[in-house]
C-alpha cells in the first residue's frame, strides 16, 4: 500500500528550493537531529553549519504513526505525485521549538500563526523528485552563478525585500552599487501575510526602477519564490544563506529585516548576524545598513552616520505612509518615493494582498 501525503504550495516551494540547491546543503527536510540543532544552536547538526530556520514536512498524525525508517512517502500536490522522501525519523514541533525560533508565541504573529496551521508532527528524510515540471521558472543557483560569471562580476550585493522600491531602499542599493560590481534584486514572491504587496506591485515597481534608473548590466532582478516566515533576526541570516546559494558575494541587512509588527527590535537582525559572524565563516560578507532618512537640512535620504541633523530635521520614509497613499489612491510624498514608480502602482488593479 503506497504511504501517500499532501503538501501544500509553501512545502512543494521548500521541495523544490531544496532540490535546485537554493537551500544547499539540504538534500531533504529535516530529522530530528537538524531540526534541534537549527532551534538550539543556529546550526545543522554538524555542529558548523550555519543554518538558522527548520525546514521541516508536516504530515498527519495517521501517517506520522505508520513511518519508520528508510520507508518511502509519496507526496502529492494538487493530485500529482511530484516527488518521494526515503524516510529518516519523525519527530513532533512543540510551542517550544516555535517560540524559540519566532521569540514568541504570541497568535498575532504571523509566522506564529500559519505554522500553528500546520500539523505539529513532522518527518524528515531525502527527497528524490519523481514529476521534473515542478521545476519549471524556478530560479536556480546555476543559472544565477553562470549569469554572474558570464557579466565578469566578481562581487555581487544580494537585496531582499516584499515591498516596491521607496527612496531608503533605493538610497541602501545605490550605496551597494558602488561597493559591488553589481546589484542582485531578488524580492520575496511567496506566501506573505494579508495587507503585504503583492508580487505585480513589487515587480512592476522594481521594472520601471530598472528600466528609468539604473545601469541595466549591472543589476539582476528575479523574484524568489519562497514564504515569508516574518522570523526576524533569524530569517535575516537565512535570507543571507540563500543568497550566498545564489552567487552573492554580499547582502544588506537593515533595520527590522524580516520583521513585523514590532516583535523585533530595530536592529536585532544586524546583533544576531554580529554575534554569527564572529563564530563562524558564512561564505559572505554581510552589510549591517542603519536606517536611512530624509533630512530636510541635507535635502536628501541620509543616516545617522552621515548626517548631523537626526533629532531636528529627521522624516521617516515611512512604509505605512506609503501604504495609507496607496490605500487612498493618491501620489505618496516625493521624498518618501519617487512619482515615476508610485504612478505606476496606483495604476495596478491589486496593489495589497487580502
Amino acid at each position: 500500500m503506497e504511504l501517500r501525503c499532501e503538501i501544500d504550495a509553501e512545502t512543494l516551494q521548500d521541495l523544490i528550493n531544496i532540490k535546485t540547491g537554493l537551500l544547499e546543503p539540504l538534500d531533504g527536510f529535516m530529522g530530528y537531529d537538524d531540526f534541534i540543532s537549527v532551534v538550539d544552536n543556529m546550526t545543522l547538526a554538524d555542529g558548523k553549519t550555519v543554518w538558522t530556520i527548520p525546514i521541516t514536512l508536516n504530515v498527519s498524525k495517521q501517517i506520522f504513526k505508520q513511518c519508520k525508517r528508510d520507508m518511502r512517502l509519496s507526496l502529492y500536490y494538487d493530485g500529482i505525485r511530484c516527488a518521494e522522501l526515503k524516510m529518516k525519523d519523525g519527530f513532533i514541533m512543540e510551542d517550544r521549538h516555535l517560540e524559540k525560533v519566532f521569540r514568541t508565541l504570541n497568535p498575532a504573529h504571523p509566522g506564529v500563526a500559519k505554522e500553528k496551521t500546520r500539523s505539529p508532527y513532522r518527518v524528515g528524510g531525502r527527497i528524490s523528485v519523481i514529476d521534473p515540471a515542478i521545476f519549471y521558472g524556478a530560479l536556480n543557483p546555476a543559472v544565477t552563478k553562470t549569469h554572474f560569471k558570464e557579466m565578469g562580476w566578481r562581487t555581487v550585493c544580494g537585496f531582499q525585500t516584499r515591498n516596491p522600491i521607496h527612496n531608503a531602499h533605493e538610497h541602501l542599493q545605490r550605496v551597494a552599487l558602488d561597493l559591488c560590481d553589481a546589484l542582485f534584486i531578488n524580492p520575496i514572491t511567496g506566501w506573505k501575510k494579508a495587507g503585504d504587496f503583492t508580487e505585480e506591485a513589487v515587480v512592476t515597481a522594481y521594472e520601471k526602477m530598472i528600466s528609468e534608473f539604473y545601469p541595466k548590466d549591472r543589476i539582476y532582478f528575479a523574484g524568489l519564490k519562497t514564504q515569508m516566515r516574518y522570523a526576524g533576526p533569524r530569517e535575516a541570516v537565512f535570507h543571507a544563506i540563500i543568497r550566498k546559494n545564489l552567487g552573492c558575494t554580499h547582502f544588506i541587512i537593515g533595520r527590522d529585516h524580516a520583521g513585523v509588527g514590532g516583535f523585533y527590535g530595530s536592529y536585532d537582525a544586524h546583533a544576531l548576524a554580529r554575534e554569527i559572524m564572529e563564530r563562524h565563516d558564512l561564505g559572505i560578507e554581510l552589510l549591517l545598513f542603519n536606517e536611512p532618512y530624509y533630512c530636510s537640512k541635507c535635502g536628501f535620504i541620509v543616516t545617522n552616520k552621515t548626517c548631523a541633523h537626526e533629532a531636528t530635521h529627521r522624516t521617516e520614509v515611512s512604509g505605512t505612509i506609503i501604504r495609507e497613499c496607496m490605500i487612498e489612491k493618491r501620489l505618496p510624498p516625493e521624498i518618501l518615493m519617487r512619482p515615476e514608480i508610485s504612478t505606476e502602482l496606483l495604476n495596478l488593479d491589486k496593489i495589497f494582498i487580502e
